[in-house]
């Protein structure tokens, strides 16, 4: 085989996609993965085994990465025992607490030697319902040493949003807190606990951890204890169970607005590599940096931040609401030298119609890199980076999802950054924009989709014996083709815009418009804090509804309805314009934050929505009921 030359990221990209077999190795000694070793040969047998085609795993046809292979994420992990800081705590009220990589293996240890004690055994299930606090990285740590599955939820889940999800899985173990502050408030969660515990029998064992009360009480949780009593320091010393790089690591959730939440099963090589290649290739990751995530346990973005330990990095970990008090996040920032600061479109947004400019109020000196993902990075907000945070740093907008646990397009911190854009797909992912046919186009708006399979796909889907669910979710629109459910456009220089989810795209007259193209234009105006905009069919058409969150105290009158639909047509298109205009006093969201416009489409439709707990403030939908304007021309 010919030797391919790489000289620049675009030939690296093409290297990447075209020989999977020498990248993939590659990226695992590039990065130093910990696995058994087999003196004068590869830790693996081969590097992928079955057809590159795209397709559920198999564990005959393939696509099979690495086997022969054997690792242990949490090893990988915790390849450092030194004094260095691994992870510092934030709250609302300030730093909290901070662990060395030597204490963190030690607490690591402590909790792996007492699930071991109670029986806890590799592709067992455990479950966290925690704030983002340190015990959080540690039991995930603590079980996947041993080879056990970690599945988290936020704890702002209610009752049936939790029971949605662990009620499927069926974990052994839960570790929960007694509570949780946000916005100044103490909430408790030991009652939603109780009904989890029972109704979910086979939990043998819940850790409960103190963070709210030094004694929070346990009664009326049968198989409660408190996380010190819980633990096992005395334990022998921490050692790891290696197993195939398909063995699970990690099950992740749908967000269930549309029925009971889709379980994915994320094998540990798959992940780990996945990560490794993004926080160190795109995102220039080293033990040098201190890394952050605006983030809770219920979102995929917490388990990339904490495969930074792997890299040596300081993680810092943040439990709160992100503008209570409104400059916190750069407070910590500043104050802990942060190099990386990861957070979302709409906090960006959020922080910019609050007026900061935490390049004015802080020294954020050390801070190099901006990560913004969850939705749409909005050109407005490229200027507000650059202009209101810091002029010479690297802005990365990046997408993924949960899917994959990881990300499709990414950073590339040796390239140009451009407005309104994603830098660049990520290496190793063949990534295309196709037509309806199924062709491949640029520079014209398509679905997203991947056409060549990677190591971290997810292993499986839970309790899905015949792999439908799975093909169901990926593989029936493009033969052969994961088809992810994004709109997007590929550009010009080889960068990717996401203009929304697919299945909320609107279809006035025919004309497919992306939901993220009206966003854009209406999060510019100062009078709207944020809005959400839908499809309503009407007279054999469909035509577009756009409800606003004003700022408290305004009220939406013919004026400000005309700068909108002004905005909207000088900037998209006549095409883009609302028909109707609404006000409306909340925007319904996901737990994990995302618009739910499939939801408010359900209900301007008198349709059912399958599942509102799968919502953060489920009784926003009230809002939009019955609204007698949408029944007018």
């Amino acid at each position: 085989m010919a030797r391919v030359r790489v000289a620049d990221f675009p030939s690296l990209y093409r290297w990447s996609v075209e020989r999977p077999e020498e990248f993939w190795p590659e990226v695992w000694t590039w990065c130093g993965v910990v696995a058994e070793e087999r003196p004068g040969r590869p830790p693996w047998d081969d590097v992928v085994v079955g057809p590159h085609r795209m397709a559920p795993p198999d564990p005959v046809l393939g696509p099979r990465w690495f086997p022969g292979a054997r690792l242990n994420f949490a090893e990988n992990l915790l390849r450092y025992t030194d004094e260095r800081p691994a992870l510092v705590f934030w709250n609302e009220r300030g730093r909290q607490r901070a662990l060395t990589y030597r204490q963190l293996r030690d607490e690591v240890a402590a909790v792996a030697g007492a699930l071991r004690e109670h029986g806890i055994q590799p592709g067992d299930r455990v479950a966290g319902f925690l704030p983002n606090m340190p015990e959080a990285v540690i039991a995930m740590l603590a079980a996947a040493s041993l080879g056990a599955v970690w599945s988290s939820c936020s704890p702002d889940f209610g009752a049936n949003g939790v029971l949605d999800r662990f009620g499927q899985i069926r974990p052994r173990v839960l570790f929960c807190a007694d509570g949780y502050r946000y916005a100044g408030k103490a909430i408790d969660s030991l009652e939603r606990v109780r009904e989890v515990r029972r109704r979910i029998p086979e939990i043998e064992r819940v850790v409960v951890v103190p963070y709210l009360a030094a004694r929070p009480p346990l009664s009326g949780i049968p198989g409660a204890v408190l996380w010190d009593d819980w633990r096992r320091p005395d334990q022998a010393p921490l050692s790891f169970v290696r197993l195939p790089l398909d063995h699970p690591v990690y099950i992740m959730y749908s967000s269930g607005t549309t029925g009971l939440p889709k379980c994915m099963v994320h094998g540990a090589g798959g992940t780990l590599l996945q990560h490794l290649k993004e926080l160190v290739l795109h995102t220039d990751l080293t033990r040098e940096d201190r890394i952050f995530y605006f983030s809770t346990c219920g979102w995929m973005m917490w388990n990339w931040l904490v495969s930074s330990l792997a890299v040596g990095a300081t993680v810092l970990l943040f439990d709160g609401a992100p503008l209570a008090p409104p400059a916190i996040l750069w407070d910590m920032a500043q104050e802990e030298g942060m190099t990386v600061f990861g957070t979302s479109a709409k906090y960006l947004a959020m922080a910019e119609k609050e007026g900061l400019e935490p390049g004015r109020t802080h020294d954020l000196s050390a801070l190099r890199t901006i990560l913004s993902t969850g939705s749409p990075l909005a050109g407005h907000s490229y200027d507000y980076a650059y202009g209101r945070i810091k002029s010479d740093l690297h802005l990365a907008s990046i997408s993924g999802g949960t899917d994959i646990v990881s990300c499709f397009a990414l950073g590339n911190p040796i390239a140009p950054v451009w407005r309104g854009e994603l830098q660049t797909r990520g290496l190793g992912m063949r990534v295309e924009v196709f037509d309806e046919e199924g062709h491949a186009i640029r520079e014209r708006e398509g679905e997203l989709v991947c056409t060549q399979p990677f190591p971290s796909m997810p292993v499986a889907f839970w309790d899905d014996p015949d792999g439908s669910k799975y093909r169901a979710a990926y593989f029936d629109y493009y033969p052969n083709v994961w088809r992810h459910g994004d709109w997007a456009r590929l550009t010009e220089h080889d960068g990717l815009v996401i203009l929304g989810r697919s299945d909320a795209t609107l279809n006035p007259g025919g004309v497919r418009i992306g939901t993220a193209e009206i966003y854009r234009q209406v999060e510019l105006l100062p009078e709207v804090m944020e809005s959400v905009v839908v499809g309503q069919e009407w007279e054999g058409d469909v035509r577009i509804v756009l409800f606003v969150r004003l700022r408290d105290g305004l009220t939406l009158d013919p004026g400000l309805t005309e700068r909108i639909r002004r905005r909207i047509r000088q900037h998209a298109s006549p095409h883009h314009v609302p028909r109707k205009i609404l006000q409306v006093a909340d925007v319904p969201r996901t737990i994990s934050g995302k618009i739910t416009e499939l939801a408010v489409r359900d209900v301007i439709h008198g349709r059912p929505v399958q599942n509102l707990d799968a919502l953060a403030n489920p009784g926003a939908l009230e809002l939009y009921k019955r609204l007698g304007e949408l029944e007018k021309a």
